[in-house]
């Protein structure tokens, strides 16, 4: 999940590519992860149609009630969080608080990029505060949580200006509830400075850790090949720039040791301790001691773990979604020509892997303004033999 609209603008390339035949074009692009017996078929099903606004995140509670996300990258959005009643997005936990108030940022949902259900069964949501990408300011990046039993805002953590700057992008979020008094929250920033931010959730306290290590930048001059074309921002007016943003897919280990995390611009996987995270008294350099490279991993958008210790991710350039072993090998579980830019990703309790598909990459922003996206966006889900990580 990423924002858009970003216009750091460089001169064109014209380096020419070594040539990979890929949809009728010729490209340089990543191979795909390794098949196996669903390399070979779809493996998915369609769960909803989203005619509307994009979609971003997706999260299932244990009795299955499902919710996603649409930030306000520029389509209308009456609502940026929702929960699926018959298949039909309604607005949750009510309209009001979803009503965009640059009045009260604070007190209404500006603009969600992600909602996670926690290990207690709670609905998360994460408030970039950033509606079209424009700087936020304080009260508007902010983490509440609901309480799925009485539908009502229990908890808002709203992050300080140190710590969510005005052009940060907090991205997802994952969790971890044994540790200190009531469990910590772990959120990728993918805007510059990339990072990851640390939450207390018993005393609203956060910090940033891994600010601009190498492990959360994007690759510089990163050109990944998506439905056959360089994936580069490209204006109406003015020369293409490459696309990159940092830290971005976020996971947690199944034992909570590890964080997994990726930038969206690149094709690299890595960890980092959870216990020097959480460590508010830790020093950066002691957190970067932690940091593991875990190699090649295809470009993925957002990232899920289960409880047998494996990791997931959408392979971008392939129309397919992707499983990490513990071993470090990979599997194809789904691909489609229909999965386009699978996006967020959740393991639920009736042990299926639910993703967005967003088409992102045929926003205008990469088109010269020329929006390529066709409706529905989707939401979809696949069978797995595990279930999801409960830290608790």
């Amino acid at each position: 999940m990423r924002r858009l609209q970003r216009r750091t603008f460089i001169t064109a390339v014209t380096t020419s590519l070594a040539a990979t035949r890929i949809g009728g074009h010729a490209y340089a692009a990543a191979p795909p992860p390794a098949g196996g017996a669903a390399a070979h078929g779809k493996g998915y099903e369609v769960v909803a149609r989203f005619w509307g606004a994009i979609p971003t995140g997706v999260t299932v509670s244990r009795r299955g009630r499902t919710f996603v996300n649409f930030p306000r990258w520029g389509d209308d959005v009456p609502f940026t969080v929702a929960e699926l009643r018959g298949g039909r997005p309604v607005a949750y936990p009510d309209a009001e608080v979803n009503r965009e108030d640059a009045s009260d940022p604070a007190g209404h949902f500006q603009s969600v990029q992600s909602v996670v259900v926690d290990p207690a069964d709670r609905l998360w949501i994460l408030d970039t505060g950033r509606p079209l990408s424009v700087p936020s300011s304080y009260g508007g990046p902010k983490l509440v949580a609901v309480d799925l039993r009485t539908d009502r805002i229990i908890r808002k953590i709203l992050f300080p200006p140190e710590v969510v700057l005005p052009g940060s992008f907090p991205n997802d979020v994952r969790f971890d509830l044994r540790r200190g008094a009531e469990g910590m929250a772990f959120i990728t920033d993918s805007d510059a400075p990339n990072g990851i931010i640390v939450v207390d959730l018993a005393t609203g306290r956060s910090w940033r850790r891994l600010a601009n290590h190498p492990s959360v930048l994007p690759d510089k001059k990163f050109l990944p090949v998506i439905e056959g074309e360089p994936l580069m921002v490209r204006p109406p007016d003015g020369e293409p720039a490459y696309y990159e943003v940092g830290s971005d897919g976020i996971a947690i280990g199944a034992d909570g040791e590890r964080l997994y995390y990726c930038p969206l611009s690149g094709r690299r996987l890595h960890s980092v301790s959870v216990d020097a995270l959480a460590d508010p008294d830790a020093s950066d350099a002691e957190v970067a001691r932690t940091v593991e490279d875990l190699g090649y991993q295809p470009m993925a958008d957002g990232l899920e773990s289960d409880d047998k210790g494996r990791v997931y991710g959408g392979a971008l350039e392939h129309n397919a979604i992707w499983r990490r072993n513990p071993d470090g090998t990979y599997d194809t579980l789904a691909h489609g020509p229909d999965l386009v830019w699978a996006d967020t990703l959740c393991v639920a309790s009736d042990r299926h892997l639910y993703a967005t598909v967003n088409q992102l990459n045929r926003h205008g922003d990469f088109h010269e303004g020329r929006d390529l996206r066709r409706r529905p966006y989707l939401l979809v889900r696949l069978p797995i033999d595990a279930g999801p990580v409960r830290l608790r």
